[in-house]
């Protein structure tokens, strides 16, 4: 048992780890959103991908160690979570004290990353916002008012003010 509570303890450190990489990355994002480096936000969401992915390998392995703990201990997996399981190692002290301090470390790592990704999320909704808004203004611009010429059966004659294109040139 001993040696499968330390296997925990060892993959939710590495588990730890890679979130500490994202933070990284996702708080490197944020000046590049602001900004609106393309280039440099693409690799970074490279990079994010990468750690994502080794997460997901870790998690994995997480889940194994807690089906083979809870075999061991003749738990339901289902309902054997990190915290009931820190409460079980009580008459384990030392290994109940190194898992707990992990699972806080991780909680922690994992707020501190959904925030930031939170906030990046509202800066990258900020700039779609100002991407509309300037949409909005040169299609307004196409439709500037016209000039009130009338030719003799009344019918509108002027010209548009402003820009006279027909829609988008890709040749430009």
């Amino acid at each position: 048992m001993a040696s499968l509570i330390d296997n925990l303890i060892d993959v939710l450190t590495d588990i730890n780890s890679e979130y500490e990489n994202l933070l990284g990355l996702s708080m490197k994002k944020t000046p590049v959103i602001v900004a609106g480096d393309l280039s440099q936000l693409a690799q970074i969401t490279d990079e994010e991908q990468s750690v994502v992915s080794r997460i997901n390998r870790l998690d994995h392995d997480m889940r194994t160690a807690m089906k083979d703990i809870a075999n061991v201990i003749n738990k339901d997996v289902k309902e054997l979570k990190l915290t009931v399981l820190i409460n079980f190692l009580q008459s384990r002290p030392s290994e109940q004290q190194k898992l707990a301090v992990v699972y806080d470390q991780l909680q922690a790592v994992v707020h501190k990353v959904a925030r930031v990704n939170e906030q990046n999320s509202e800066l990258i909704k900020s700039a779609l916002e100002m991407v509309e808004f300037d949409m909005n203004i040169l299609q307004a611009m196409k439709a500037a008012p016209e000039t009130a010429n009338y030719n003799r059966g009344a019918h509108n004659a002027g010209d548009s003010i402003g820009i006279h294109t027909k829609g988008f040139d890709a040749r430009q």
